[in-house]
């Protein structure tokens, strides 16, 4: 289907602006709402060859939301206001934020005629305990966090949605991205933040014995997964997006070590209730329905993120 004008909301973040440098190299007008940016900075990425609106708002704020969506075919919805780990701390903040901000942008997507909207949702979280080794599509879906619970209430009300006006929609329960433009001082992304530590000489945290096992898979394939849901046209709403394989917290400390050629020094705390042992989806129907197979590395990934942020870390100084 030939869209005309894309909304990324949060394209600044992560994942929103790698999608969002993917859309505008094909030459698609893409708009993005984000909260402001710092003064003098400017949107990540390299030259494209598509036209950028840059929007600044809130997507809580009812009026920001109608003016994003007025004249967009498509939305991809890559926003969240909390955290697995935080998300229970205050549990109305994630619902009035998340989930209702979520249905009000539903509400203003189907007034204003657009064709199909794309979450990103959480593979890592909404299936709770895993019942099978690999966990599919079809697996039970019982979150132990808010978190979870909010993106899966978020699936059923675009199901909702979809049913009384019409506006398509593609769920992809993302497991662990990692990536260049990942955050290294927060509290999500082990990758991430195990890779910023070696960097800078920092200890790192670990919960439990590291044995925990988790789905890391690259931006980079996180977005070939958006643009094939863009134009998938199948039965199938709901796709697993990970690399198909487990890597324990300590094969994270390993890769990261031999990336960088730097010993991380190890604390080792207490389990946390919210972390389930292991997480690694199947990504088969995303196989076989959308074409899309994961195509970069666990080791890879690493080596390429440790490049970036190195160059990074430099450029902050």
């Amino acid at each position: 289907m030939d869209y005309q004008k894309y909304l990324v909301l949060g394209g600044r973040g992560f994942l929103g602006s790698h999608i969002t440098e993917a859309l505008l190299a094909r030459g698609y007008d893409v708009r993005i709402l984000d909260r402001p940016a710092p003064v003098g900075a400017k949107f990540p990425g390299a030259p494209t060859s598509g036209r950028l609106e840059v929007v600044e708002g809130d997507f809580t704020n009812p009026t920001d939301i109608r003016s994003a969506v007025e004249g967009c075919d498509v939305c991809i919805h890559a926003v969240t206001t909390t955290l697995p780990k935080t998300s229970n701390d205050n549990i109305e903040f994630d619902i009035l934020t998340n989930l209702v901000g979520t249905v009000k942008l539903l509400e203003n997507a189907s007034k204003s005629g657009m064709k199909r909207m794309v979450f990103l949702s959480s593979g890592g979280t909404i299936y709770g305990a895993p019942r099978t080794y690999d966990i599919a599509e079809t697996h039970p879906t019982e979150p132990i966090s808010s978190y979870g619970i909010t993106k899966l209430a978020i699936e059923k009300y675009l199901q909702l949605f979809e049913s009384l006006s019409g506006l398509q929609f593609i769920s992809l329960r993302i497991s662990n991205p990692y990536g260049p433009r990942q955050r290294i001082d927060g509290a999500q992304g082990a990758v991430a933040v195990f890779l910023g530590a070696a960097l800078q000489g920092k200890p790192i945290s670990i919960w439990g014995t590291g044995s925990i096992v988790r789905d890391y898979v690259h931006v980079c394939d996180v977005v070939h997964a958006v643009q094939a849901a863009l134009v998938y046209e199948g039965e199938h709403r709901i796709f697993n997006i990970g690399s198909g394989r487990g890597h324990s917290l300590l094969d994270v400390v390993s890769a990261v070590e031999g990336a960088t050629g730097i010993q991380l020094q190890k604390e080792f705390l207490p389990s946390r209730v919210f972390d389930v042992q292991r997480n690694v989806l199947d990504i088969t129907r995303a196989g076989r329905e959308l074409g899309w197979t994961p195509k970069v590395s666990f080791e890879d990934g690493i080596r390429d993120m440790a490049l970036w942020l190195a160059d990074e870390l430099r450029f902050r100084r």
